[in-house]
């Protein structure tokens, strides 16, 4: 019989402690520290909607890296709960369309909400609400849009470790489901984006399997001779009309093939991983 590797045997809270202390090290206890504090939540009311929303600096920020100028048809592919479909929507020009989509019925119907009260009727009727698997949309469509956001569902630690629950259950197993989730987003979503197109990748989790391995996965398989793609430096655009009270953007950190916001550097903001690619030719 196989015998499982030390990491395979790691569970509940001792191996969620033992886990990301071995990746992050000293730099831990910081990171723990900095979850426990507050959130670094900004408002977002858009001039003429019902309701505002809260959403962390640190999402603002991804979201504002994907550049949209010269872009018609956009692309959220797991857009719930909504905070950066708003964002995105407060930044596209006047002639583009917003397709926001969320695979879970329940939390369509909830984006859907979003969409429609936290927006004006002038720009949420620019913006179609779907329910769809993003990681099987590309067998019925490809090379559709001009930009893509793909906010994958990640293993998301700052909560795990908030909720006795999820971290007693917690092995790395469920990383591995979770990257198996991911990659099928993420190459689906390629195969979406028009040749030109740029694509932004983020998560919420730590792990290097959810974020910079899973770029670098993309460059095995579609990247192979260096021409099929190129990474982007981000540049967050401002939204076309005030929309965020006190907006303080964070800064954020290099990583091999994208960016980190750390909430222990960037008062409580985060975590974000987020990678932004420019898609050069056809697959």
């Amino acid at each position: 019989m196989k015998q499982k590797s030390g990491k395979e045997k790691l569970s509940g809270a001792e191996g969620f402690e033992q886990f990301y202390r071995e990746l992050y090290g000293e730099r831990w206890d910081s990171l723990k520290a900095a979850f426990a504090g507050e959130s670094s939540s900004v408002e977002y009311h858009f001039p003429g909607a019902e309701k505002s929303y809260f959403l962390d600096s640190a999402s603002v920020l991804a979201a504002l890296c994907l550049p949209l100028s010269n872009a018609t048809d956009l692309l959220d592919l797991c857009a719930a709960p909504g905070g950066k479909t708003l964002v995105l929507a407060s930044k596209m020009s006047a002639d583009a369309t917003l397709c926001s989509n969320e695979r879970s019925p329940e939390r369509k119907h909830r984006l859907s909400v979003v969409v429609n009260t936290c927006l004006p009727p002038e720009v949420s009727a620019r913006i179609k609400v779907s329910c769809s698997d993003g990681a099987t949309w590309c067998t019925r469509q490809s090379e559709c849009f001009d930009r893509i956001l793909l906010d994958a569902p990640c293993s998301s630690e700052r909560h795990v470790i908030a909720d006795p629950k999820y971290l007693n259950n917690w092995s790395p197993s469920r990383i591995k489901t979770v990257t198996t989730e991911q990659w099928a987003l993420l190459s689906s979503a390629y195969r979406l984006l028009r040749p030109q197109g740029i694509l932004l990748y983020s998560t919420c989790a730590l792990c290097p399997q959810e974020n910079d391995l899973m770029i670098e996965r993309l460059y095995k398989k579609f990247n192979k001779n260096g021409d099929a793609f190129s990474l982007v430096e981000p540049k967050p655009e401002l939204p076309l009309t005030d929309v965020f009270t006190n907006l303080l953007l964070p800064e954020f950190e290099k990583t091999q093939y994208g960016y980190m916001i750390m909430p222990d550097k960037q008062n409580g903001a985060g975590p974000i991983y987020f990678s932004v690619i420019k898609k050069q030719k056809t697959v």
